[in-house]
């Protein structure tokens, strides 16, 4: 079954990127790619992206060996970008939600990886369709920046393990009817 997954690392005090979308503390940080909650198991489980237009600008300035994943990906903007030659990148300006079946259709059984920023996931996740948060936390903090989700969302913790610096953490989204007694916005 096709989950959308928002996996992503965070500094302690809940930022994704510093204000001026620097990743340097994150990048300087040790981990394996093949330990716990590694990148190496979660990419295996991706066939689709979805990316903010911010994401995608820094993957452009930072990586100029060219694109590296071979999955479709969606780059939600209202901004003119440029693609790279023979990638499957579809930009879009359409609401998450108008998009998310064509994401998972593309997926196949694979996820749909949510990569950045915060507040797309928080999109994903205003409309019921985000099903897993998988976070990294690295011990630095950064006073400022992009948080991880500006949103209150529930969660349900189904995973941790130390890997490297890291201390990652896997959750489920909890999903209520609104208006029942488990319903957080009635708590």
């Amino acid at each position: 079954m096709t989950r959308t997954v928002y996996y992503t690392a965070t500094s302690l005090d809940g930022f994704i990127a510093t204000a001026d979308h620097s990743l340097d503390w994150l990048l300087s940080r040790r981990s394996d790619p093949d330990g716990p909650m590694g990148w190496t198991g979660f990419e295996q489980r991706v066939g689709a992206l979805a990316m903010g237009a911010t994401t995608y600008e820094w993957m452009q300035a930072h990586d100029p060996g060219g694109w590296a994943h071979s999955v479709p990906a969606w780059v939600f903007t209202h901004r003119r970008l440029t693609g790279y030659p023979g990638a499957d990148i579809r930009f879009t300006r359409a609401d998450v939600g108008d998009v998310h079946a064509e994401m998972v259709a593309a997926a196949g059984d694979r996820d749909v990886w949510v990569v950045g920023g915060g507040d797309l996931a928080g999109q994903f996740a205003d409309r019921g369709l985000l099903d897993e948060l998988v976070v990294s936390v690295a011990p630095v903090t950064l006073g400022g920046g992009a948080p991880l989700l500006p949103r209150r969302l529930e969660l349900v913790r189904t995973e941790h393990a130390v890997n490297g610096e890291f201390v990652c953490v896997r959750y489920d989204v909890v999903r209520t009817r609104p208006g029942s007694a488990t319903d957080p916005a009635d708590a």
